[in-house]
């Protein structure tokens, strides 16, 4: 259901309003850390069992993937290269892509994925479309 998004959260307070409402305010402080291995811990939280199907596209998202990969029901586990400057932006550092900022697509994730047989999506050769294109008025 879209009230279960699972995601960093923030700690919220109970308190009272000027008219006496009680109300709940976020805090600025972290309650859970959705990445890494904080990524696996908040799905069993909110789902309670390993997924069957992951989505990654960093080095925050490996923990993940490596969970629903693990186990000898059926999984997928898909790693998503941001590799298309042209259409999207492009990050590695693997494969000579640009470092960024937050996150990392690193060789040795990409090494780790063919070898644990999870499923890279190349943005540039596998996606024919990345955003809808306005049609002409």
């Amino acid at each position: 259901p879209p009230e279960q998004v699972i995601g960093t959260t923030f700690e919220t307070a109970y308190s009272y309003g000027s008219d006496g409402e009680p109300r709940l305010t976020k805090v600025a402080k972290l309650q859970l850390n959705n990445n890494d291995a904080g990524k696996v811990q908040d799905i069993n939280l909110f789902i309670g069992k390993r997924p069957a199907i992951a989505f990654g596209n960093s080095t925050g998202d490996q923990q993940m993937l490596e969970w629903a990969n693990a186990g000898a029901r059926a999984h997928l586990a898909v790693l998503i290269y941001h590799d298309d400057a042209e259409r999207e932006y492009a990050y590695g550092p693997v494969l000579g892509m640009p470092r960024p900022p937050i996150g990392a697509f690193t060789q040795a994730l990409y090494e780790q994925a063919q070898g644990a047989g999870w499923t890279i999506v190349s943005m540039k050769n596998d996606w024919k479309q990345i955003f809808s294109q306005p049609s002409a008025q």
